[in-house]
């Protein structure tokens, strides 16, 4: 069971003040990578989830937006420390954040303890051996899509755990990856791209959301 007590004792932490749609949110991030890296082999498992993403602004910002439909049902993957989950809760999603980094997973306990998202739901899910139970509605992710090694993992998650009438929305920068993901998923999947861009002061990133639904609505099962 999570302690925040224990959580203090064992990581170094800073705090970053993220604020969505007028809401701010005090997000605890790793204050240093070191103890996070294999630097055997640096590029194995790399602490990706130890920032917060341009991408999950923009999700999360989406997801602030998005009206609240009492009963449906939104599942996070690839959570990191839980900015986007933690967001969509407070302005009134039913959402699960799922991650599979037992450090992030720390994380994402202690910032949901932090603001005050205490019945939000945190689960550990490897994606090439998903364990959830039930389905959603809305399935959500930020800066996922990196490793081909996770395509065949992530396509049968999503036709696993999608209701026939659901939507996926994936947020990222437009990367190669990226788009030979949707190559493939266009066989299941109609995709409708939306652009969005984030300005900060260091000028304006162009973010992609990709908003998913089954081609065919047989293939989805209740």
């Amino acid at each position: 069971m999570f302690s925040i007590e224990s959580f203090y004792q064992e990581y170094e932490t800073e705090s970053t003040g993220v604020v969505v749609n007028g809401k701010k949110f005090n997000i605890l991030l790793p204050k240093y990578l070191d103890p996070f890296i294999n630097f055997v082999d640096a590029f194995h498992d790399f602490p990706l989830w130890a920032k917060i993403w341009k991408a999950s602004w923009v999700l999360s910002g989406y997801l602030a937006d998005m009206p609240v439909e009492p009963g449906k049902r939104l599942l996070e993957i690839g959570a990191g420390v839980g900015l986007v989950s933690i967001v969509a809760a407070s302005f009134g999603h039913q959402i699960t954040m799922t991650e599979y980094n037992p450090d992030a997973l720390n994380f994402a306990h202690a910032n949901a303890h932090l603001n005050n998202c205490p019945g939000l739901p945190i689960q550990k899910l490897d994606w090439h051996h998903p364990q959830l139970k039930g389905k959603f509605d809305t399935i959500v992710a930020s800066e996922v899509v990196y490793k081909q090694d996770d395509f065949s993992a992530l396509i049968h998650l999503f036709r696993a755990y999608l209701r026939p009438r659901g939507q996926i929305i994936l947020a990222s920068e437009m990367r190669k990856t990226g788009k030979d993901l949707f190559d493939l998923l266009k066989a299941d999947f109609d995709i409708e791209v939306e652009k969005k861009s984030l300005r900060s002061e260091t000028g304006a990133t162009r973010i992609m959301l990709f908003k998913m639904r089954f081609r065919n609505l047989h293939r989805g099962n209740n």
